[in-house]
């Protein structure tokens, strides 16, 4: 079951991308999803195809994550990690981000709002790069397509572990 609404995504300024994304599901749930590497590990991986053999979290200020992605068709892997800089459980996320093999330049800052109203969850991730070049690098590499399927994923995540929930 797919929210009925859509990725969002929009370059308000010259450093920063804002995509957000309704979630039918409460913002606790919906932050466990994002921080958890059991449940992270099943939603975040961008178009079919690909896996995340290491996905690891320490959920602290300070704390490191990494994650590894591999296409599962010819073993090609892509990395990225970061530090958390801010964590309000449940509601506001702030990390940076760097790939291992770069492409854009410099290190990215990543702030991650959850809004809850009515049993759902905003999610809105503000992505602030050190340069317009590096934002303008992202936004061409065809990386909307990948998130959305990320946050397809997840609302199904979400879907699905509602119902295990609810039933008894």
């Amino acid at each position: 079951m797919k929210s009925a609404a859509p990725l969002q995504l929009t370059a308000p300024g010259e450093r920063e991308i804002v995509m957000t994304r309704v979630l039918d599901a409460p913002r606790q749930l919906v932050f466990d999803a994002l921080t958890k590497p059991e449940l992270v590990r099943r939603w975040l991986l961008g178009p079919p195809g690909w896996s995340m053999p290491v996905c690891e979290i320490d959920l602290r200020v300070g704390g490191k994550y990494r994650y590894v992605w591999r296409q599962d068709s010819d073993g090609t892997e892509m990395g990225m990690g970061g530090v958390y800089r801010e964590i309000v459980v449940p509601e506001r996320l702030v990390t940076t981000e760097r790939f291992d093999e770069a492409w854009y330049p410099g290190e990215a800052v990543g702030t991650l709002v959850l809004v809850e109203q009515r049993g759902r969850t905003t999610v809105t991730q503000t992505m602030r790069y050190e340069s317009r070049e590096a934002r303008d690098a992202v936004l061409k590499s065809g990386m909307e397509k990948g998130v959305a399927a990320s946050y397809d994923r997840l609302a199904d995540l979400l879907a699905a572990t509602r119902r295990g929930s609810t039933q008894s």
